[in-house]
C-alpha cells in the first residue's frame, strides 16, 4: 500500500498531467504548426490512433523519469534536468531529420518547460516524499 501512495500514484498523476498538456498543446495549440511544416516536406503529419498510443507511452517513460531525478534533485534542478532530457534532446534529433518546424519552439519551450515543472512538482508534493 505504500508503494501505491509513495511512488505509483506521483508517477500515475504525472503521466496524466504530462499527457493532457501534450495532448492540449500539440492539437489545440500548435497542430498548424505540424500540419503546415510537414505539408512543405511533402509528408502527412502522423496523427493515427497509434502515434498517441507512442505518446501515452512517452509521458508514463518521462513520468517515471521525472520521479527518478526528483529523489535525488530539488524541484527545480528535477524540472530543468528532466526538461533537457524529455524536450531538448527530442528536438535536437527531430531537428536533425529535418521534421521540426522552428517557429513551433517560440511556444513550445516557455510549454514545455511548464509541463516540466508542474510534473516535477507533482512527485516532489505528493504524500510519503
Amino acid at each position: 500500500m505504500k508503494a501505491i501512495k509513495t511512488t505509483i500514484l506521483p508517477i500515475l498523476l504525472a503521466t496524466i498531467w504530462i499527457s493532457i498538456s501534450e495532448f492540449v498543446r500539440n492539437e489545440f495549440i500548435v497542430k498548424t504548426y505540424w500540419l503546415e511544416h510537414f505539408k512543405t516536406l511533402g509528408i502527412v503529419f502522423p496523427s493515427e490512433p497509434v502515434n498517441g498510443a507512442v505518446w501515452g507511452i512517452w509521458s508514463l517513460l518521462f513520468a517515471i523519469a521525472i520521479f527518478i531525478l526528483s529523489k535525488k534533485f530539488t524541484l527545480i534542478q528535477t524540472t530543468l534536468l528532466s526538461w533537457f532530457v524529455g524536450f531538448v534532446l527530442m528536438w535536437f534529433v527531430i531537428g536533425n531529420l529535418g521534421v521540426l518546424p522552428l517557429g513551433l519552439l517560440y511556444l513550445g519551450i516557455p510549454l514545455s518547460l511548464f509541463e516540466a515543472f508542474l510534473a516535477s512538482l507533482i512527485v516532489h508534493k505528493l504524500p510519503g516524499k
